[in-house]
């Protein structure tokens, strides 16, 4: 029965993937706000958006790599570029950013959302610094006027929720002028909980709560905004592999191919992407079968070693 189950879940799956009615043209002069652009998966979305000509402004912590990444998109035939260094960790930073892309670029018809704080180095998995660190901002960030593209205050903790629902509160009006799309990049973990990920899990499932209910919202009201919830896996960039080095036996995803899944997922409105694909099949498993769900979890985790951290 169990192979029967899976064997319908991969052919209806590979009907939906083949299904393709991406358009590559949809997405020249298209305007785009991405965050997160200034390594990995969203250095890669700077690139694709600024091969298919796209209208872009790039946000990131560090000015220097967001610097090397809008030369690159450059060179790649974006026709507008434009980038402001910004810690998300201050309440004030993202009316700041979203409006400097307002004011670049005249409007928006793209929100990607890709930014990601990360818990401090030796912070216990379950301990509630940890989560605290990942979830709170614990205290407003004064004086922070932009000053030559860069905004940044190095005292407050990183965010990965707060920080998303001011960018959405922000551009939605925008948005909704344009009849556009908000991409959510988030985390196979925001969906299936695993082991030794107690407050990147949290955080995580918080944003695919918030999205999902706003998602619904949108429809209710009538606003033809459309919402994407990306789930993707561990990506083949050298800091992530490296953060997980002996804990996971997982195989990073190519990033130009998961940064390709996400874009063609928000042109094309659809409410989800899972990349690699199988990743659907798992977050179903967690609800229908949720033995099963623990032994693939298992076959990726060192247990030995996630035991100690």
């Amino acid at each position: 029965m169990k192979v029967l189950l899976l064997t319908g879940l991969g052919a209806l799956f590979f009907t939906y993937y083949w299904a393709d009615n991406f358009d590559p043209a949809s997405l020249q002069g298209a305007r785009v706000l991405l965050t997160g652009a200034s390594a990995g998966i969203g250095e890669e979305l700077a690139y694709h958006y600024a091969r298919l000509g796209s209208h872009l402004v790039l946000t990131a912590h560090t000015e220097a790599f967001l610097q090397k990444v809008v030369g690159n998109c450059r060179k790649l035939g974006a026709p507008k570029v434009f980038f402001i260094a910004a810690d998300m960790a201050s309440r004030e930073v993202p009316e700041l950013v979203v409006q400097f892309a307002l004011d670049k670029l005249g409007g928006l018809d793209y929100l990607v959302l890709n930014h990601l704080g990360a818990a401090p180095a030796g912070t216990r998995a379950h301990s509630a610094p940890g989560t605290r660190w990942l979830m709170q901002v614990l205290r407003p960030c004064s004086n922070l006027p932009p000053t030559s593209g860069r905004v940044r205050h190095p005292s407050c903790p990183q965010v990965n929720l707060l920080s998303y629902v001011q960018l959405t509160s922000l551009a939605l009006p925008s948005l909704t002028d344009s009849k556009g799309s908000l991409v959510v990049v988030s985390s196979l973990l925001g969906r299936v909980p695993a082991s030794f990920s107690s407050p990147y899990s949290a955080a995580k499932f918080a944003l695919d709560s918030f999205f999902g209910a706003l998602q619904r919202e949108l429809r209710v009201q009538d606003v033809n905004v459309a919402i994407t919830r990306c789930v993707l896996g561990l990506q083949d960039r050298a800091s992530a592999k490296e953060g997980v080095r002996g804990v996971t036996r997982a195989q990073a995803a190519p990033g130009p191919k998961a940064a390709l899944a996400v874009i063609r997922g928000g042109a094309t409105r659809v409410s989800h992407v899972f990349y690699p694909w199988r990743f659907h099949v798992l977050c179903l498993l967690r609800a229908w079968l949720p033995h099963p769900r623990a032994w693939f979890v298992r076959q990726e985790l060192n247990v030995t070693a996630t035991a100690a951290a």
